[in-house]
C-alpha cells in the first residue's frame, strides 16, 4: 500500500462544470476531479486554449468560482482556488454563498468526521 504524500485530503468526484473565460464570450463543459481545499483536478476537451485564469460554474450547486490553472497534462489540468471574489453567474447572483469552495470543503469534512466519531460510538455500543 502507497502512502499519501499530499498535505490536504482529496475528495474523488464527478461533477459537471462550465468554464468561462474570454470576458464570458467563451465558455466549455469540465468535469471536476480529485477536488481539495485549495483547489481540485479538471478535465476538458484538449483542444480547446484555455486562459490561465478563469471562472469555473458548478451547476448543481449554482456556484461560481475564480480559478487558476497549476498544471497541464493533456485533457486534464490542475486548478487552484483563487482568493479574488467570483462574479455572481449571471442568471443566478441571489443564490451565490460568500464563502469560498475551500472554506464550505473544510467545514463538511468536519461534519463528515464528527458524523463519522458518532457513528463509531453508536457501533460500539
Amino acid at each position: 500500500m502507497t502512502s499519501e504524500r499530499r498535505a490536504l485530503v482529496r475528495h474523488k468526484t464527478f461533477i459537471k462544470g462550465r468554464i468561462y473565460f474570454n470576458n464570458r464570450l467563451s465558455s466549455m463543459d469540465c468535469i471536476l476531479r480529485d477536488v481539495t481545499a485549495a483547489g481540485c483536478r479538471l478535465e476538458i476537451s484538449d483542444s480547446v486554449a484555455l486562459p490561465d485564469a478563469f471562472e469555473l460554474y458548478i451547476p448543481n450547486r449554482n456556484e461560481t468560482f475564480q480559478a487558476r490553472v497549476e498544471w497541464r497534462k493533456g485533457d486534464r489540468l490542475g486548478i487552484s482556488w483563487s482568493h479574488e471574489p467570483a462574479q455572481p453567474h449571471q442568471h443566478h447572483s441571489d443564490l451565490l454563498s460568500e464563502q469560498t469552495f475551500g472554506d464550505r470543503l473544510a467545514k463538511l469534512e468536519q461534519e463528515v468526521a464528527a458524523l463519522q466519531k458518532r457513528l463509531d460510538a453508536l457501533q460500539a455500543t
